[in-house]
């Protein structure tokens, strides 16, 4: 889109030359034809004033219009092009006072190319210097010399007005364009920062979700083969019980890997509500699990953060407390709030001195998420008790 715009705006400024071509062309054609048809003064002085406005048309092309093209044009180089300009135009000027005409196309090429005060003082140049070089050499009438100096003065002072009239609109345009670069610069990078946040946020779910999914099942199937190693040589039917739970657990978790590809629904809540899940996943874990409040069907958002942060709950608990230590879990329903809490009777810890690790703080930025809120409570020897509060939709009154 860019290149496209720039595209356009160049197509565009090529044919507003063009213009300006035929333009300078119109003028230096009809000077040249005022001057060759003037009754005064005699041919030779006439042709001489004509041949000295040759030049200007290949000191234009050649010089004059890679300079006005120019974003900006070199000042010096304008400078110097201009000084020649009216070096060649003065002299036939001042033979030939038809050669004034010639300032029309002059004084617009001061403004396009010098700053405001060299602009004024060329202009001041080209309208006053040939008046009085005309008077000086041919000595017209008081009449003729005060028509002609009144006619000067009051091109310069339109030239100025409108040359300063331009020069604004210039700016103007150029500050407007300088802001469009800007806001379309702005554009791109809030773009660009937008899509780094959104991929961040990607990764940060997915993170989370195998966090929460794949890797606690992988850590106890781990845990499972373990304890099959040890029960082989003599408890085979613990084993084999073992065997078969580490048999679900592998399609439990292979259940949650295309769930997740999919971004669909947890494979414990597919087709189940959420006490069944979190029913399956406390006899997985060995918890206990206690319901209150009036249960009902509630949003897969609150459900699944649910489950989520009781999988990671329960995760840090056996990591953390071990194996043997007794966890309870609590699902409580009310009429605004759905509250869990997972409680565990292990060696406890300090809340305040836990830094790094992904497993709290992804539960924290999960149930965040969700417009909730998580406790951490726990200390040393004391056991450790996680809640979380998550908004629900009040239950539907039933007409009577």
């Amino acid at each position: 889109m860019k290149d496209a715009a720039g595209a356009a705006g160049a197509y565009s400024w090529d044919r507003s030359f063009r213009l300006w071509d035929t333009y300078f062309a119109l003028i230096w054609l009809a000077t040249l034809a005022f001057v060759l048809g003037a009754e005064h003064p005699g041919w030779p002085v006439r042709v001489t004033a004509a041949a000295l406005l040759v030049p200007l048309v290949p000191l234009f092309v050649w010089t004059g219009r890679p300079l006005l093209r120019g974003d900006p044009p070199p000042e010096r180089q304008a400078l110097g092009y201009l000084v020649t300009m009216i070096a060649l135009f003065l002299p036939s000027a001042i033979l030939v006072g038809e050669t004034r005409l010639m300032t029309f196309a002059l004084v617009p090429q001061c403004f396009m190319t010098l700053r405001m005060r060299w602009a004024t003082s060329m202009v001041a140049v080209i309208n006053l210097a040939p008046v009085v070089g005309w008077a000086l050499l041919w000595w017209p009438s008081g009449q003729d010399v005060f028509f002609n100096g009144l006619f000067a003065v009051v091109t310069l002072v339109f030239s100025v007005a409108l040359g300063s009239w331009v020069i604004r609109i210039i700016e103007q345009s150029q500050e407007r364009a300088a802001l469009i670069a800007e806001l379309d610069a702005s554009r791109h990078e809030v773009s660009r920062l937008s899509a780094a946040h959104g991929a961040l946020a990607e990764r940060e779910r997915m993170a989370r979700e195998i966090h929460d999914t794949l890797a606690q099942g992988f850590t106890s199937l781990l845990m499972l083969v373990q304890a099959v190693e040890a029960e082989l040589d003599h408890d085979v039917p613990q084993a084999r019980r073992h065997l078969a739970l580490m048999d679900e657990t592998a399609r439990l978790n292979l259940a949650e890997a295309r769930a997740l590809v999919a971004d669909g629904t947890p494979a414990d809540l597919d087709g189940a509500t959420l006490p069944d899940a979190l029913c399956r996943l406390a006899a997985r874990q060995s918890a206990s699990l206690e319901v209150t409040g009036s249960v009902r069907p509630l949003p897969a958002g609150p459900e699944v953060v649910a489950l989520r942060a009781c999988q990671e709950a329960l995760a840090n608990c056996r990591k953390h407390a071990g194996s043997s230590v007794t966890v309870h879990i609590a699902l409580a329903y009310s009429d605004e709030t759905l509250t869990l809490s997972v409680q565990d009777d292990g060696c406890g810890f300090d809340p305040e001195a836990v830094s790094g690790g992904y497993g709290l703080s992804g539960l924290r930025a999960r149930v965040t998420e969700g417009g909730g809120t998580a406790e951490v409570g726990s200390a040393p020897g004391e056991g450790t008790t996680i809640t979380l509060r998550l908004p629900v939709p009040p239950p539907r009154s039933c007409p009577p």
